[in-house]
């Protein structure tokens, strides 16, 4: 069984890999394998948000599109 990690455990994730890129000082190798992992964490970060809009909405009874 898969654990759900968290919106923050995502976002602290992606701000590592940032942070490690912004410096520029590694390998090209590793700068592409953290640009993947991070394009992975921003996807999911995106996918979390989207569930909590329509949690959200659905909760108040209009749709996203209605605000």
């Amino acid at each position: 069984m898969e654990e759900k990690v968290t919106f923050e455990d995502n976002m602290t994730k992606l701000s590592r890999i940032v942070s490690e890129l912004e410096k520029g000082d590694i390998p090209l190798e590793k700068a592409v394998e953290l640009y993947g992992e991070g394009v992975k964490a921003a996807a999911l970060c995106r996918k979390q948000l989207d569930e909590a809009q329509i949690k959200i909405t659905e909760d108040d009874g209009t749709a996203p599109s209605e605000k």
